[in-house]
């Protein structure tokens, strides 16, 4: 199967960059004597810190482990590890080298060996770097060819209709390294047009299946679409395990209705659904809800109280009233729940409307001081209560008021689905830009998506990301900040 040979290839790989880094470490110390003329006649250059009675193992199990953990990485980049250019392939060599250079200075650390020097680690790393850049650029699709020669090659014959096989044009292009090579197409339509024909050669009816299977030493064969009648799938079935070839259905509903579907095994049957839900995961949830904690626990005793004093304090003087601003927001499962801010808009003078009205640029309702609290996003401080008490999240899709709520699903069809997790005090969506009024339908539906994202790929990596880049536009806040 082609998944197994693409498996196999990311992970031949991820063992060939583990390899060279391990074995570079010991390279590299052999290496430094012949360096040290170089480093003395250039001033500039950092003098390498290493003695030669340095045990150079207990480094090497140190990259070894690093990169191990790394490779995460490397299969994450799996389905397009061979089209990398030289950029993404840098970018992959720093994620990994991150990985080396935490272990290798937790070793330093940890065992206080002063014949290490940093400066040699420094440049074993910038070194390790630039080696495995060239790897990641050049080694999968050598790899590639090595591993998937002639002798190995999978001769692909397609069964369907001509408009179905269109999807898959890029798939079969970006899978030649693998070694699948299409001879043509199998269907009882009418004659395909010259584009189709482009495609794959049109080589005849399904009457001729087990013949063309045979001569064209056919290996896989790939319906195109679902069909309806059973008796012609068997049948097509049956003359593949006849001549012994692979057989695989493609699933084309994603194609058919725009959205992309997972397929899931629960209780020995298996769904397609397009929605997965990690959080779904007992043990998800309670990393999710271990993070909230910790992040909104020190705040809410040691940043709430003072700055509550101070947003009180200007209050009096700019737009006396209560200190906080407290109405329904719309959480998960669409259950409703009052969330905490700042008030950061005049208390009086509040016309029809004004509840539901959402905060514009310049917006006169907003008094000075709250102008700086809703910029710098300070008026959510106090939201880390409702963390605390678990009606929200440090991350997640941002709630809006009931009302807006009915409005925007209208509008964005899918905009429900936000609320299968908890709302939060930052989100994809804002990292990314789209905070602030919503005054049309596409800064909506690219809000939702991003949301939907977040539903759908939650890490708790993820998270930690999020809230580190929140943590930054406090204090640069983007142009949508107001």
């Amino acid at each position: 199967m082609i998944a197994y040979r693409q498996r196999g290839l990311v992970n031949v790989h991820a063992f060939l960059a583990i390899g060279m880094s391990v074995v570079l470490m010991p390279v590299f110390i052999v290496a430094l004597p012949g360096l040290r003329p170089i480093t003395e006649a250039l001033p500039f250059v950092p003098k390498v810190g290493l003695v030669s009675s340095v045990d150079p193992w207990p480094l090497m199990l140190a990259v070894a482990f690093a990169m191990a953990a790394s490779s995460s990485l490397v299969r994450r980049a799996g389905q397009s590890l061979h089209l990398l250019n030289f950029w993404e392939a840098l970018g992959l060599a720093l994620q990994q080298s991150a990985y080396v250079a935490g272990c290798l200075f937790a070793f330093v650390w940890a065992t206080k060996d002063k014949n290490i020097g940093r400066v040699f680690v420094g440049e074993y790393l910038v070194l390790n770097c630039f080696v495995l850049t060239l790897l990641h650029v050049r080694a999968p699709r050598m790899l590639a060819r090595l591993l998937f020669s002639d002798k190995t090659r999978m001769p692909t014959l397609l069964v369907g209709h001509a408009v179905a096989m269109e999807n898959l044009d890029s798939w079969i292009t970006n899978r030649g390294h693998l070694g699948i090579r299409v001879v043509g197409r199998v269907s009882n339509e009418a004659d395909p047009t010259r584009a189709e024909r482009a495609l794959a050669p049109y080589l005849g009816g399904m009457d001729r299946l087990g013949d063309l299977i045979r001569e064209h030493s056919v290996a896989q064969v790939i319906l195109l679409e679902w069909m309806e009648d059973a008796a012609e799938v068997e049948k097509i079935i049956q003359a593949c395990e006849i001549e012994g070839c692979r057989f695989l259905i493609y699933n084309n509903y994603g194609a058919r209705f725009a959205r992309s579907f997972t397929p899931i095994e629960e209780g020995g049957q298996h769904f397609l659904t397009f929605q997965p839900e990690p959080l779904e995961d007992p043990i998800n949830r309670a990393f999710k809800r271990a993070l909230d904690l910790a992040v909104s626990l020190p705040i809410v005793l040691l940043v709430l109280p003072p700055l509550a004093v101070l947003v009180w304090t200007v209050q009096r003087f700019q737009a006396p009233g209560p200190l906080f601003y407290t109405k329904p927001r719309g959480g998960q499962n669409r259950r409703e729940f009052g969330m905490f801010k700042f008030r950061s808009m005049f208390a009086a003078g509040q016309g029809p409307g004004h509840e539901t009205r959402q905060a514009t640029m310049d917006d006169p309702r907003v008094y000075p001081f709250g102008r700086f609290l809703r910029r710098t996003s300070l008026d959510e401080i106090p939201q880390f209560v409702n963390v605390l008490i678990g009606e929200m999240s440090v991350v997640g899709p941002r709630p809006h008021l009931p009302q807006h709520d009915d409005e925007f699903s209208r509008i964005a069809r899918a905009y429900r689905g936000r609320a299968l997790v908890k709302p939060g005090i930052t989100g994809l969506a804002q990292v990314r830009g789209y905070r602030g009024e919503i005054n049309d339908s596409e800064k909506l539906h690219r809000r939702v998506y991003w949301d939907l994202y977040y539903v759908t790929h939650w890490t708790l990596l993820l998270d930690i990301q999020l809230i580190v880049r929140t943590a930054w536009l406090v204090p640069f806040p983007n142009e949508a900040a107001y």
